[in-house]
Formats: C-alpha cells, structure tokens, sequence
C-alpha cells in the first residue's frame, strides 16, 4: 500500500512539475497519424512480448523502454527473435516520446514525456513483471 501511495505521489508530482514548467499541460493523447500508427504497432507486439514479461526475461526500464533483463529465461533459438522484438518495441517507444512532443510544438518536452510514460508503463505492468527502479535496480511488481 505505501508503494502504490509513493507512485502516486510521484506521479501527481511528476504531472505538476509538467504543468507548471511548461505553463500548458502535456497532451499525452495526442492523436496525430503517426502516433496513432506508433500505437497500433505497439499494441499488436504487446501480445509477443507478454510471455517475456510474465516469465522475467524482459523488463521496463527507468527510461520508458524494455530490456531483455534475462536471457536465460529465453532459450537460445528464441533470443534472436527477443532482441528484434524488444528492438522493435523501443524504437517505436522512441519515436512515440518524440511524436507526442511534436504533437505538442514543444520539442523540449520530450524528456518529460518519456519520464511521464515510464512511470505510466510500470503502473500499468502485471503484478510479477519486473521494472527497473530509479536508482537501477530491478525490482518484481
């Protein structure tokens, strides 16, 4: 209970400093063609990525993207189609952080954009993923 009580005040935190630097609020949903076609393509990779989340090989990072945080949990003729998936799904996790901010007209705001996602991502992570803390170590959800 404290956890979740911690997150979100991290997160009301995070979303004040958000509205108060930048003297508009983020439209995170922003819904421009690229980024509606960023999300669709990360929707339909979630379904191959979520065996790698439940079993622990992949996880979230700090930084609003995934790792292969376990590749002994992969066996050896499946970690070449890991890699490509998690290479996929951060690329496209990139480029979202960036189209929001251009959605935006702040450039700028990408920082805080990704910031906002990685905390959004690890809330809404099944219970038994594994997500990266801020100081760098991993930790089961």
């Amino acid at each position: 209970m404290y956890k979740q009580l911690v997150r979100f005040m991290m997160l009301v935190s995070l979303s004040c400093f958000l509205y108060t630097s930048t003297a508009t609020a983020v439209d995170f949903e922003a819904n421009t063609p690229a980024v509606t076609r960023l999300k669709q393509n990360m929707r339909q990779r979630h379904s191959q990525l979520v065996p790698f989340y439940d079993s622990g090989a992949v996880g979230l990072t700090r930084d609003g993207l995934i790792i292969l945080r376990d590749a002994n949990a992969v066996p050896l003729s499946g970690r070449q189609s890991v890699n490509s998936l998690v290479a996929a799904e951060n690329q496209d996790r990139n480029a979202l952080y960036r189209e929001i901010a251009l959605a935006n007209n702040h450039t700028e705001w990408e920082g805080n954009i990704r910031s906002t996602f990685a905390q959004r991502w690890i809330a809404s992570a099944r219970s038994g993923w594994w997500y990266q803390q801020e100081n760098g170590a991993w930790q089961r959800k």
